[in-house]
């Protein structure tokens, strides 16, 4: 499935970006990251995720505007 990895919307973690089908913010998966977990780690950990969702997310942070990601 192609498109948005990264969604916001107010019915779901108050409007915090999250991974598209998931209730996991941007912010707890950079964390993960941040402290050395690697991708396959993380999918074990957080079923509800896929490589290709981490994958993605990390893609559209590194092709956006470092403005708009920060809110």
């Amino acid at each position: 499935m192609q498109g948005r990895w990264i969604v916001s919307d107010p019915d779901h973690l108050g409007g915090v970006p999250r991974v598209r089908d998931t209730r996991i913010s941007v912010a707890l998966l950079l964390e993960l990251l941040a402290c050395g977990m690697t991708i396959p780690e993380i999918v074990r950990e957080y079923p509800s995720l896929s490589e290709e969702a981490v994958k993605g997310v990390l893609e559209e942070l590194a092709h956006s505007d470092p403005l708009v990601a920060s809110r």
